[in-house]
């Protein structure tokens, strides 16, 4: 009776092994789907989320209405009043490739805030030029051939331009040109 006991108590317990895998797939479970989530984020990261509710979408359309001369936020979509637009000349450059065989060709139109900004646009056209093309050659293929692709690139070129200037501000860009080749 006393040799029972004892290979009893010397025994590995199953139980405490089992224990230990379901715990352990219970938390690669949570990790993949953290994971998943956090992966999830971050590529619709750049989405708005839609307004809910009547008085807060009020305070949006007023908050909008109300816009200093400066405007350092998103790129404007009221195509109903545009303002005065500044073409710029063709844009022809690499795009950021493992062989550089990729090129883009697209001619590019400003859309200003008030037509006081000419002269300003006027003045410092080699360095909006100079912005343009560092950021148009720092895309991939990838990046610019799609939609949002597009939108994204918009809207870095007007956040970077309007950082430079200081008599108004770019409301919008247009691509009224745009080869991939």
């Amino acid at each position: 009776m006393a040799e029972e006991v004892e290979t009893n108590e010397t025994a590995p317990k199953k139980g405490g092994k089992n224990l230990m895998l379901i715990i352990i797939v219970v938390i690669l479970v949570l990790l993949l789907v953290v994971g998943g989530l956090i992966a999830f984020l971050a590529l619709s990261g750049d989405e708005e989320p839609e307004v809910a509710g009547g008085a807060q979408a009020q305070q949006q359309q007023v908050a909008q209405q109300a816009v200093p001369m400066k405007q350092p936020g998103k790129r404007s979509v009221d195509y109903m009043n545009m303002g005065p637009i500044y073409p710029l000349e063709q844009f022809v450059v690499n795009l950021l490739s493992e062989n550089g065989s990729r090129y883009l060709k697209t001619k590019i139109d400003l859309e200003q805030s008030a037509e006081t900004l000419t002269p300003e646009l006027d003045k410092k056209k080699a360095l909006l030029r100079d912005i343009i093309i560092r950021t148009l050659s720092a895309k991939t293929y990838e990046e610019v051939s799609t939609s949002k692709g597009k939108d994204r690139l918009k809207d870095e070129i007007v956040n970077q331009i309007n950082e430079v200037l200081a008599d108004g501000y770019i409301k919008n860009i247009f691509f009224t040109d745009f080869v991939v080749q």
